[in-house]
């Protein structure tokens, strides 16, 4: 269908080419043309604004921009490089477009508009007002043309001097522009007053006018209209549409809204801005009175880290929290200012702020605070001085204080350390080397010892404030001095008389590694074989095992008596230590200790009855195995077989065909009852592979079935029956509500059952193409063909499952062949209902329905949220496409 104003552009095709050559045309055309392009884009910001129509729409982005904009519609998305190709293929995504809402683009191609041509890029332009802005105005099914001017004919028909007939004389005098005003907003001007004789005074207070309260952008230049014999056409009528969509749908509540609510938000600026002057105030004035007693405070605590906080405090105060209040304070002089501004300008009475917080007030309060503050740090830096030459001193104390006791720190409890009692015999000697260098070092200190003890003697005739601290510390340093000499010559005795121990205990050690080794491994060898796991199967391999056994248990007495000679060498260490108050360290010739040869041998021994112990008991168990593995082989075999029987036949069903519906949901029915009788026969299968897994039993000679498998094929039998006699059922439901005769499910039956070739009871999607094609389905073989084949998929697979099941087959079948209502028809009845409005009200369902039928569409219809929403309008759109599954409700 083509669109209303194609043969209006057909008939007047030659006059607009030579009016694009008309310079002054031309002019007005680009002045209408721009201000109404960017009456549009300024909705997306003002950055995408143009300014030169022929230059800002070459690369083809602000075009489609504007597009999108109009039509409320997504284009596809614009190429972003600035090469030549890229800006014509933007143009022609544009043009393209424009084409698909049924435009003739005559003459105009993407390289014309790349190249900057104006007539082009004025002629789509045109094209584009036309298209959307145009070619919706209907008056008594007229053109778009000959219903704008209709319009405007009605409209400015009570009005004196005002004669409309076409769309560029008719409007050289303003006073058509001002009747429309005036016809629907006479509060806006004095159409009474204005007079004929002066055509630029009324095109400039129409146009003045519609910029600022109708938001009507100035597309047409007075003078341009006055001086021309003959405006330009195509500029009124984009002007003139304009109007006409600004009116169609304006309501005087707007106005009184707006007015309403520009009085408030005045008021509500005005009170906001008094609570915050009120705050600010507060806050300043309460920060004042903490401070100043602060400043005025000239103690310190005599020490210089004290004094030194004190400064390092005003300083913080001077950077960061008076800076801050002084900005509040400039900033509540200007509010303040701001606020009597404001209530002046809106003939409000003055503001007066609460008692005390005056701007007066805050400004004598701020100038106590900077007389508190005056002198603050002379002060502090001169106190500084004082107390840095005196803490000079301190600090030299202190750091020789610290080297020494660096020094000493763990030297006192190194000399106390018994650790020469629990070192080898290596580590003994040189602990002893150690020992004498420390004997040095220990003479060298003396002297630094000295100087500390001279300086806390000068810090006491100074008067130092900390002396007390000083003394202490010199004191503990000098006590400290004597008993490390002390400790040095007791710990010199110690490590001599241990080296003679060490050197013993040694040689037992040897002896020990030497025989400790080959015994142990015989034992861990004895302990692998003791603990070995078996796996028997038969009475005979037990037996064997027995026999070993036996002959180990010979050799255990040469054994014991190797064990009691490597025990008396460990004894003789100990004893030796616990003698001399020596912890004998570890044997260096060997990772063994006493108590690991104890205990392997201890657990050697007890292994012993314990594997007499198992190898009897693993008799008995194989014994009692045999029994169980042919107890459950003999119920397995009939179970097994009879599963598998009856999942053969309730396969069966239906795959011929030649049974109806009915005689088929019989059969299934019986076999359900059958598979019920049988249950206790698996129970008491169950009860068997209990026993057999409670005796570890994981292997059965005697069947092939394994309880899992039996399960498997239960439950497989279960599902079939019930997933078959569902799906006669609903086939039953279906062939019944749709109106299929019998041959016909037959037949459907009978093509899904010849190509589900493995009897999964559902088609891949090439097995499912080729039941529809041998059903007489008509499927393309190319790409609308595949797009038709997609479609139908996600009709029968909506969760892309990659399968079609018998279910979805046959609704989609019967979908095909039956007539049923769809959401458009429901769509269009309504607005039958509605009187062609896009939303219906709760009185006209309850007027055209029956009560049931209309609370139910009244409590599941949305709101209708459309410029054009009357109270309790409702969208019956949504809900028709809901009722189709289209939509969310």
């Amino acid at each position: 269908m083509e669109p209303e104003y194609d043969g209006y552009m057909e008939e007047e095709e030659e006059w607009d080419r030579e009016g694009l050559l008309d310079p002054a045309w031309e002019k007005q055309q680009k002045k209408t043309f721009t201000a109404w392009c960017n009456s549009h884009l300024r909705k997306t910001g003002p950055q995408n604004q143009i300014e030169n129509i022929e230059e800002d729409f070459r690369n083809g982005l602000k075009l489609m921009l504007l597009l999108e904009v109009i039509s409320g519609e997504h284009l596809p998305k614009p190429d972003r490089g600035k090469m030549r190709f890229h800006k014509i293929a933007n143009v022609n995504k544009a043009l393209d477009y424009i084409a698909s809402k049924g435009v003739k683009l005559v003459s105009i191609g993407a390289e014309e508009i790349v190249d900057g041509n104006v007539k082009m890029t004025l002629g789509m332009i045109w094209t584009i007002i036309l298209r959307f802005a145009i070619q919706d105005i209907t008056v008594e099914e007229l053109t778009a043309k000959e219903g704008l001017l209709l319009w405007c004919q009605r409209k400015t028909a009570p009005y004196k001097n005002v004669n409309v007939q076409n769309f560029h004389l008719s409007w050289k005098d303003g006073l058509a522009f001002c009747a429309l005003i005036h016809r629907h907003r006479p509060e806006l001007l004095d159409y009474y007053k204005l007079s004929r004789d002066n055509p630029i005074e009324n095109l400039n207070t129409a146009f003045d006018i519609a910029e600022k309260y109708l938001d009507i952008p100035r597309m047409l230049d007075p003078e341009d209209m006055v001086n021309s014999a003959k405006p330009d056409e195509r500029s009124v009528m984009a002007y003139v549409s304009s109007y006409y969509h600004a009116f169609s749908g304006a309501q005087q509540a707007e106005t009184a809204a707006n007015r309403i609510c520009k009085v408030l938000k005045v008021n509500q600026e005005n009170e906001k801005l008094m609570e915050e002057y009120e705050r600010l105030a507060s806050d300043l004035l309460e920060w004042i009175r903490r401070t100043r007693p602060w400043l005025e405070n000239r103690t310190t605590d005599n020490t210089l880290p004290g004094t030194q906080r004190r400064l390092e405090e005003f300083r913080d105060y001077r950077r960061k929290q008076k800076p801050p209040k002084l900005e509040d304070k400039a900033k509540l002089e200007n509010s303040f200012n701001t606020l009597q501004t404001r209530l002046r300008l809106s003939n409000r009475p003055a503001y007066l702020p609460t008692e005390g917080k005056m701007v007066s007030d805050i400004a004598n309060a701020w100038k106590g605070l900077e007389t508190a503050e005056k002198g603050f740090e002379e002060w502090l830096l001169s106190e500084l001085q004082r107390l840095e030459r005196l803490d000079h001193l301190a600090q030299k104390f202190r750091h020789k204080c610290e080297i020494h006791e660096e020094w000493a720190a763990g030297k006192e409890e190194m000399l106390k350390s018994g650790d020469f009692k629990r070192c080898r015999l290596n580590e003994l000697k040189a602990m002893k080397k150690k020992h004498e260098a420390f004997e040095s070092d220990l003479a060298a200190h003396q002297d630094r010892v000295e100087q500390i003890a001279a300086i806390a003697q000068e810090l006491n005739s100074l008067d130092y404030h900390d002396v007390g601290t000083v003394n202490g510390r010199c004191q503990r340093i000098c006590d400290q001095w004597d008993v490390l000499g002390q400790l040095t010559i007791k710990r010199r005795e110690g490590l001599e008389e241990a080296e003679r121990i060490l050197e013993r205990i040694d040689q037992l050690h040897l002896e020990f590694a030497k025989r400790a080794a080959p015994f142990n491994n015989w034992m861990d060898g004895a302990k692998e074989d003791l603990r070995d796991m078996f796996i028997v199967h038969t009475t005979e391999e037990v037996e064997g095992l027995i026999d070993a056994h036996e002959q180990f248990k010979a050799t255990l007495g040469e054994a014991d008596k190797e064990y009691g000679n490597i025990v008396g060498l460990v004894q003789e260490i100990q004893r030796l230590g616990q003698q001399f108050g020596i912890t004998p360290p570890d044997n260096p010739y060997s990772t063994l200790h006493a108590q690991d040869i104890t205990n392997k041998w201890s657990e050697v021994k007890q292994l012993i009855p314990h594997r007499d112990a198992i190898l009897q008991q693993e008799m008995m168990r194989q014994q009692n195995n045999e029994r169980l593995r042919r107890q459950f082989a003999a119920k397995a075999n009939v179970v097994g077989q009879w599963i598998e029987n009856q999942l053969d036949a309730v396969a069966s069903i239906g795959v011929t065909g030649r049974s109806s519906l009915e005689e088929q949901l019989k059969k299934l029915q019986q076999f359900d009852k059958a598979v019920v009788a049988y249950k206790p026969n698996m129970e008491e299968l169950e009860r068997y592979n209990q026993e057999v897994q409670e005796a570890m039993i994981f292997e059965n000679r005697y069947t092939q079935y394994t309880m899992e498998t039996l399960r498997v094929g239960w439950e497989q039998l279960l599902t079939a029956i019930a997933r078959n006699i569902n799906e006669v059922e609903n086939q039953i439901l279906t062939r019944d509500s749709k109106g299929i005769s019998e041959a016909q499910m037959n037949e459907f039956r009978m093509s899904f059952n010849h190509f589900d070739k493995n009897h999964t009871k559902r088609l891949e999607p090439k097995e499912f193409k080729a039941c529809l094609i041998s059903l007489g389905y008509k499927i393309r073989d190319d790409k609308q063909g595949e797009a038709d084949f997609q479609r139908i998929m996600s009709i029968v697979d909506p969760n892309r499952t990659n399968h079609v099941t018998f279910d979805a087959f046959l609704d989609f079948m019967t979908r095909e062949t039956a007539d049923t209502d769809t959401a458009e028809q429901v769509m269009q009845s309504f607005k039958i209902l509605a009187g062609d409005k896009p939303f219906i009200t709760a009185q006209i369902l309850r007027q055209e329905l029956p009560p049931d039928q209309a609370e139910y569409c009244i409590q599941r219809m949305a709101p209708y949220s459309g410029r054009d929403a009357v109270p309790g309008a409702l969208d019956y759109m949504s809900f028709s496409t809901a009722l189709y599954g289209e939509s969310d409700l």
